[in-house]
């Protein structure tokens, strides 16, 4: 039981990291997309380059801040019956959601996304933009960085979930824990 609250706190721990480092990518999305708005409608020109940047940042964040989302619970769901229900039935929705679900889809998107950005690295894809940013592979591999956050959240969630069935949710610190709801 402690290995199992030891690897939800390991996994939890690289997806809150994750999540606040690339967090403030946000920031300096906004700021280059200020530059760029400056440069284009003030300046009266325009870096292709810099264009690129702010949507590949935004690509680089949503998908390397989805596991810190999992962990958080932010993902939409429909909570018309999970919110209000026990501890144990969320924990056995999650359970049943991780299994049947999310590993499922998981491998899919691995499965699908892995000769795509393989082929990108290996013809060291770049912008179609003329005058673009190169290493358009980076960006695209991101998306493995999505199948690898999302899958070791739902890891983390499975082992939670177990815990709680197995009445060993103690062994967790307080912000891993299910929160209780309150009416």
């Amino acid at each position: 039981m402690n290995i199992m609250a030891s690897t939800i706190r390991a996994i939890s721990a690289v997806n809150r990291l994750l999540g606040n480092v690339f967090a403030w990518l946000s920031l300096l999305m906004v700021l280059i997309c200020f530059t760029v708005v400056v440069q284009r409608y003030a300046l009266g020109f325009t870096v292709l380059w810099m264009q690129d940047l702010y949507v590949w940042l935004n690509g680089a964040m949503f998908t390397a801040v989805a596991g810190f989302a999992l962990l958080r619970d932010d993902h939409v769901r429909v909570d018309i019956f999970y919110r209000p229900a026990k501890i144990r039935t969320k924990a056995i929705i999650d359970l049943i959601g991780v299994i049947i679900f999310l590993i499922p889809f998981c491998w899919v998107v691995y499965t699908y996304t892995w000769n795509y950005v393989a082929r990108s690295w290996r013809i060291g894809e770049a912008s179609s933009n003329v005058g673009g940013m190169p290493g358009l592979y980076i960006l695209k591999s991101f998306l493995l960085v999505f199948v690898a956050v999302i899958f070791l959240q739902g890891i983390a969630m499975a082992l939670r979930s177990i815990l709680v069935l197995r009445g060993r949710e103690d062994l967790l610190p307080e912000k891993l824990r299910y929160p209780v709801h309150q009416e």
